[in-house]
């Protein structure tokens, strides 16, 4: 086992909660809002009382309250699941961070199938194809602890919106450079004509998975993967050997990541790994969901 796959870190949703505990001691700006998600022991509540709020399940107004602050000079943090920051709360993400520009930035744990056996109303395969329509938002789609805390100062940091999607409870060590992700993580060089791109958590996981078992393969990780910083990262890929691509990510391939890119590189061939279009109809853990929607390591060998 490589020392990437070790379970030594916290899961996303941790160190979110831990790294933005740490920036409020020394930026009175932060604040963090939660749709009952947070419990007893949040971290921030425990030790900033005074700047967490715990709304309930009303996502949408939670983003309206945080937009609200943020144009009072305030840094507010909201997280809640994605399907409910994305599609309950739609309307108010495109308003107050697309069109208003607020700086308030969303944190969606959940993503994906890492609900598993919470069912279809805790799945979100959808959200990538969301906020990317809202011009504006910076998204994020961190892999390990030491990305997501990356995200997480480069966020509070920043001024504008952000949306940054975690799974549930995985965790791993990020990526060499994930320190400050910007643009393309060549990960690995590989010696073929073949380069894998990996997006999130599921998709980073497998994309090593495969590497390891195919070392000729290039290894390409993206965090960012809102409009934007896809069409810097796919200059950059486009300017590689490479000529073939091969994007895994845990989404569905309508307005996934995959899809924008080969709009941008029409020249390359871009294949995609997600979860296809079905609807997952059994329970079962991560990787059992996972599988019954054909994105598991066998299918990311079948596409190289």
């Amino acid at each position: 086992m490589e020392a990437h796959d070790q379970v030594t870190a916290l899961s996303g949703r941790d160190a979110y909660r831990s790294e933005l505990t740490e920036l409020a001691r020394h930026d009175p700006r932060v604040l963090c809002f939660e749709a009952d998600l947070g419990g007893r022991k949040h971290p921030f509540a425990q030790e900033h009382p005074d700047r967490f709020f715990n709304l309930g399940i009303a996502e949408a107004t939670m983003i309206d309250m945080a937009a609200g602050l943020a144009s009072a000079g305030y840094r507010p943090f909201v997280s809640t699941f994605a399907p409910f920051a994305t599609l309950r709360a739609a309307e108010s993400m495109k308003l107050s961070m697309g069109y208003l520009g607020a700086g308030v930035v969303v944190v969606a744990p959940y993503a994906g199938v890492s609900g598993a056996w919470f069912g279809t109303t805790h799945h979100c395969l959808e959200d990538l194809a969301v906020v990317q329509s809202f011009p504006g938002i910076t998204i994020a789609a961190p892999y390990g602890e030491q990305e997501t805390r990356a995200v997480v100062r480069a966020a509070a940091a920043g001024s504008g919106p952000f949306y940054v999607r975690t799974g549930r409870n995985a965790a791993a060590v990020s990526l060499p450079g994930s320190d400050e992700p910007a643009g393309v993580n060549w990960a690995a060089p590989g010696s073929s004509e073949v380069c894998l791109v990996s997006v999130g958590e599921v998709g980073t996981a497998l994309a090593l998975e495969a590497h390891a078992q195919r070392p000729e393969l290039g290894h390409a990780h993206l965090c960012f993967v809102d409009h934007a910083s896809l069409t810097a990262a796919a200059e950059e890929l486009r300017s590689s050997r490479y000529s073939r691509f091969v994007v895994v990510e845990e989404h569905r391939p309508t307005g996934g990541v995959a899809s924008t890119l080969a709009l941008l590189m029409p020249a390359v061939e871009v294949v995609g790994v997600n979860a296809g279009m079905a609807w997952p109809s059994e329970g079962g853990d991560h990787g059992e969901v996972l599988g019954q929607l054909g994105l598991d390591l066998a299918h990311v060998l079948a596409a190289v």
